[in-house]
C-alpha cells in the first residue's frame, strides 16, 4: 500500500460511523446498508484527491456520503421504499432507563422522518448529530441561512406529522 492508500484507510476506519449513519437513514435492510456503504467508500476513494482540507474531513465525508446516497436513491424506482434514521441515531435523546412513552415518541419521530424528502432527511441527520449550521451548510452545499430555513421547515413538517390529528388527515 502506498501512503495515500494508508491515509485513506485510516481516515475511513476512524470515521466509518459517519458512513454507517448515512446508510441507516437511506436503507431498509442490512444488505442494502452494506451495498450503500461500499458505494460511499468507493466514491470517497474516487474523490479523495479532491479533498483539500478546506473543511473538516468529517464534513467532506458527510457531503460525499449524502450525495452518493441521494443519487442512488433517485436512480432507483420510486416503488422501492426508502428508510430514514434508525432509532439508534436518537440514543442521545433517550434517558438511561427505559421509558415507554419516550420510546413511542422516538418511533413516531423515526416514522415521520421517513416521510421527509431526501434533502430534509439529510438535514435532520446532520442536525441530530448536533453539527453547527455552518457545518451543515458546508456539507449540504448551501448557505447557512438556507440551511436554517430548510431545517425550520423540516422541523415544522415533523411537528405537524407528529401531531395526533395529522394521522386523521
Amino acid at each position: 500500500m502506498n501512503s495515500k492508500e494508508i491515509d485513506f484507510t485510516q481516515l475511513i476506519q476512524n470515521n466509518q460511523g459517519i458512513v454507517h449513519k448515512v446508510c441507516r437513514i437511506y436503507t431498509d435492510t442490512q444488505e442494502e446498508h452494506e451495498d450503500l456503504f461500499q458505494e460511499i467508500v468507493l466514491q470517497l476513494w474516487k474523490s479523495f484527491d479532491s479533498f483539500k482540507g478546506d473543511s473538516k474531513f468529517s464534513t467532506w465525508m458527510y457531503r460525499v456520503g449524502l450525495n452518493t446516497a441521494i443519487t442512488l436513491i433517485r436512480k432507483k424506482s420510486k416503488s422501492i421504499p426508502v428508510t430514514s434514521i434508525d432509532s439508534t441515531n436518537f440514543s442521545h435523546l433517550k434517558s438511561q432507563e427505559y421509558d415507554e412513552v419516550q420510546e413511542e415518541r422516538l418511533k413516531l419521530l423515526n416514522s415521520s422522518i421517513k416521510k421527509l424528502n431526501d434533502v430534509e432527511r439529510a438535514l435532520v441527520l446532520l442536525y441530530l448529530e448536533e453539527l453547527p449550521y455552518k457545518e451543515i451548510a458546508e456539507t449540504m452545499g448551501i448557505t447557512e441561512v438556507n440551511a436554517r430555513v430548510k431545517m425550520n421547515r423540516a422541523k415544522e413538517k415533523l411537528k405537524e406529522m407528529m401531531n395526533p390529528s395529522y394521522a386523521r388527515k
